[in-house]
């Protein structure tokens, strides 16, 4: 097999502000998400975007528009939010838009059906709430269609429709997404927008409240400094009877890892590896490459599920044919649908005698929204050179997926992932599989505590150690790591590794891309 073309699975995903040229695509998906509404004018977008730029967002995928949020900023009255939804978004033109108000008002969202699924509002949402944070507005409020009430306007009122709603009794697919992303109800209007039979001209009163709000502040403000929030999943090995089922265990910890809106969650090295448990058994050798060939379908899966559930995924390592040779790769899938690769560097005298793997020759460093990240795959992390060269290209949390089938095994990446994190001032979060697989040669038993380590200094974990699993058993931790403070303290902490290293004396050099480096 040739080496894939990685462009095949990403998806190029941006979300953005409306810009005028978008205006017959809008046209297009507003007809298709309300149809038998008036759409909007082309004067109507023209003022939103000249009242508001900052206001109107829009999500792009593979150049189509998917979905779309306009608002506008308003001074919270107690009264204004029952009035209509013509009087409020002003027909539309928004020019009653009031620039020092201290209320995000949402006027409209819309996903494309094509589009459903992927949780799309969830990023209009959160790019609403970052414009509150970004500006120090106090609250959003909307007024929500409640498009359910339709089909059981005749069996109960409004008001018992939303009540049921909200006990999970039953579903309406926009005030459940509403209550999920942390709106809390204030009450119900009547008349808001009277052609919308299906709500029946109903709309709830929802309200968000900004937790970082400063009273005093300016509008415009430096944000506080965001932690980045890490998931590491222990995960348990166990038969399956096809990818599907494969890809259905593994995308339930992807989903938790979103509602707790994790920036990145990893899994284990090769625990595609339980795939071997649903095709013919032979020997590993074979069965590595046969397990090679889920590659298009592993890709696919988790391309789709960092879009969906909006996290950079680092997704284990798999075994990958290239050219005829056999690597062992790890994948980052970014939530903006980008997909980076890191092949496995240093490879064990198990790897080499029971399935044939090649090593690969470089060490990458990616850009994500949230830091600057590498990915050593097991035992690379053995390896103090790879970390300072990982550091020297600018990594600020090196992601380990591993797999050990012994505490002894174990505990040798455990020491060394916690003195990276010493030796070079960065986060090593490590990543192993539990459970057996006693119809998988050379994969049969497994032992793992999946950890989130950190410097050892004041500001940092007690002991060195954010969060840990419990030994061997399958579950999934989070925690919160401050970039802001992995720089200041390689700047003024109370040591100074990494500026303090002898390069008069010693240095790592490498070669990469025929040129040689040092550090």
């Amino acid at each position: 097999m040739d080496q894939l073309d990685l462009q095949e699975y990403e998806w190029n995903v941006q979300v953005r502000q409306l810009r005028i040229e978008d205006f017959d695509a809008l046209l297009a998906l507003q007809s298709r998400c309300f149809p038998g509404m008036l759409p909007w004018e082309r004067d109507q977008i023209e003022s939103q975007l000249a009242m508001f730029p900052e206001g109107q967002i829009v999500i792009e995928i593979d150049g189509k528009l998917a979905a779309s949020s306009s608002s506008l900023m308003m001074e919270y009255e107690a009264g204004a939010a029952w009035h209509d939804w013509k009087r409020i978004a002003d027909n539309g033109f928004i020019r009653n838009h009031n620039k020092k108000g201290d209320t995000l008002y949402g006027i409209e969202m819309m996903v494309d059906a094509e589009f459903r699924g992927m949780k799309l509002s969830r990023r209009l949402y959160g790019a609403r709430k970052n414009l509150c944070r970004d500006r120090n507005i106090d609250r959003i409020i909307i007024g929500g269609r409640i498009p359910g009430y339709g089909e059981h306007a005749d069996q109960m009122t409004a008001s018992e429709y939303v009540e049921q709603v909200i006990s999970k009794a039953l579903h309406d697919p926009v005030l459940t997404a509403q209550l999920s992303n942390g709106f809390a109800l204030q009450g119900l209007i009547p008349n808001y927008f009277p052609s919308d039979e299906s709500s029946r001209g109903y709309a709830t009163f929802l309200e968000w409240r900004n937790l970082d709000y400063r009273p005093a502040a300016k509008r415009r403000h430096h944000r506080p400094v965001e932690l980045t929030r890490l998931a590491v999943v222990q995960y348990q090995m166990r038969r399956v009877s096809s990818f599907e089922e494969f890809a259905q265990h593994s995308e339930f910890f992807v989903d938790v890892a979103s509602d707790y809106s994790c920036d990145f969650v990893m899994f284990p090295e090769l625990f595609t590896t339980q795939l071997l448990s649903c095709v013919e058994p032979t020997r590993p050798g074979l069965a590595a490459r046969r397990l090679a060939e889920f590659t298009p379908q592993y890709l696919e899966f988790f391309a789709e599920c960092a879009v969906k559930y909006n996290v950079n995924l680092i997704a284990g390592s798999h075994f990958v044919v290239e050219e005829g040779t056999l690597y062992n790769i790890a994948y980052c899938f970014g939530r903006d649908g980008t997909i980076h690769k890191q092949y496995k560097l240093h490879i064990t005298p198990s790897e080499r005698k029971w399935w044939g793997v090649s090593p690969g020759d470089k060490v990458n460093v990616f850009d994500t929204d949230s830091g600057r990240v590498a990915m050593l795959v097991c035992y690379d992390i053995e390896f103090p050179e790879l970390v300072r060269i990982a550091s020297a290209k600018g990594a600020q949390i090196i992601f380990v997926p591993f797999n050990t089938n012994t505490v002894h095994g174990y505990l040798r990446i455990r020491y060394c992932a916690q003195a990276r994190c010493i030796e070079n001032q960065v986060y090593v979060a490590i990543s192993g599989c539990t459970g057996n697989l006693p119809s998988v040669e050379n994969a049969d038993i497994h032992y793992a505590q999946s950890a989130i380590l950190t410097p050892s200094d004041v500001g940092f974990a007690p002991g060195g150690v954010g969060a840990e699993c419990n030994p061997n058993i399958e579950t999934v931790v989070m925690d919160d790591v401050d970039l802001e403070i992995l720089r200041r303290h390689r700047l003024s902490g109370n040591v100074q590794n990494w500026n303090d290293r002898r390069t008069d004396m010693y240095h790592v050099n490498w070669l990469e891309d025929g040129e040689s480096h040092k550090v």
